[in-house]
């Protein structure tokens, strides 16, 4: 059996853009064309590999072809890196991390390796309860989630914990919460979440004060700057990271709403177990250099959800 690189691309050109229509108009083909390769693909391997849906997405068998096809181009590239013997050839590493991680923990306890090793970062954020999709369907090749279960062929690492704190600006809670965090008074006050995928705060609020989502007003801010300064500017509260309060807890800029109740996350390093020996090695890196920031998970009470 062989795999017809033309097909191929015409297959992942489908996934990524979404559409056979969109596909033809990145490869410069028509749309028959493509609709031709992907059937050919198809019938080569005895399997539907589209969901003809919009957009289009893989199916089962689909997925699997994806991560095989980002693997091998990976470890192709490495391998003629090392054959014209250029040692200075940047890695090109395809992740998918939740913006909390990136905007505190990751530059911080990464820069150096990333610059040490000439990785090239080609990052997807997206909420940590997500990041494992995108390597499931071959989307990335390593993610930081909050999944501790690797999928087949891949392996799970622990990082450590991330803290997080219910937090709003004195004002704010002088304005909702004068008399205590209580199920009344956050039934009015505004949440600022990141996107309509992200559950800590509304996880937190179901577990506490019993409020489903929908209960109360939301903000949705992406970005892990954007959101924080909505928080201390009184626009909304939600769950912060602590790495991010010290000074302005310290200022009393802003004010823990629940000190008794953080909320600590556990993420892992997910990646393929088959990978090229300079991945292997970021990986190794990646795994001694995080917990100096985050805690360890034996340090902090972990939470189930997130």
């Amino acid at each position: 059996m062989h795999l017809d690189p033309r097909q191929t691309e015409a297959f992942r050109a489908v996934i990524r853009t979404g559409s056979f229509e969109q596909a033809a108009v990145h490869l410069h083909l028509t749309p028959p064309a493509i609709s031709q390769r992907v059937r050919a693909l198809e019938s080569t391997l005895g399997n539907a590999l589209v969901v003809r849906s919009r957009p289009c997405r893989p199916t089962e068998i689909g997925q699997r072809l994806l991560q095989y096809l980002k693997r091998a181009t990976l470890l192709e590239a490495d391998l003629l890196a090392d054959l014209a013997e250029r040692s200075d050839a940047p890695l090109v590493v395809v992740a998918a991390l939740n913006a909390d991680s990136l905007g505190t923990w990751f530059f911080p306890a990464l820069a150096e390796v990333l610059m040490r090793e000439r990785v090239l970062l080609d990052l997807t954020v997206e909420d940590q309860d997500h990041t494992y999709s995108l390597l499931e369907t071959g989307l990335a090749i390593g993610c930081i989630s909050t999944e501790p279960k690797p999928m087949r062929g891949c392996s799970a690492s622990p990082l450590g914990s991330m803290r997080y704190r219910l937090v709003a600006s004195s004002e704010f809670r002088q304005q909702y919460f004068a008399t205590g965090l209580t199920r009344n008074a956050a039934r009015k006050a505004p949440v600022v979440a990141y996107t309509r995928k992200d559950r800590l705060t509304s996880s937190f609020l179901l577990r506490q004060l019993g409020l489903p989502e929908g209960a109360y007003p939301c903000h949705y801010v992406p970005g892990t700057e954007a959101r924080f300064n909505a928080i201390r500017f009184g626009l909304g509260y939600g769950m912060v990271p602590e790495l991010l309060l010290h000074e302005a807890l310290a200022q009393g800029t802003l004010v823990d709403l629940a000190g008794a109740a953080p909320l600590d996350i556990s993420l892992y390093w997910h990646t393929w177990k088959v990978q090229s020996p300079r991945m292997e090695n970021l990986s190794r890196q990646i795994l001694a250099a995080a917990p100096k920031i985050l805690a360890r998970p034996d340090e902090a009470a972990v939470a189930s959800e997130t």
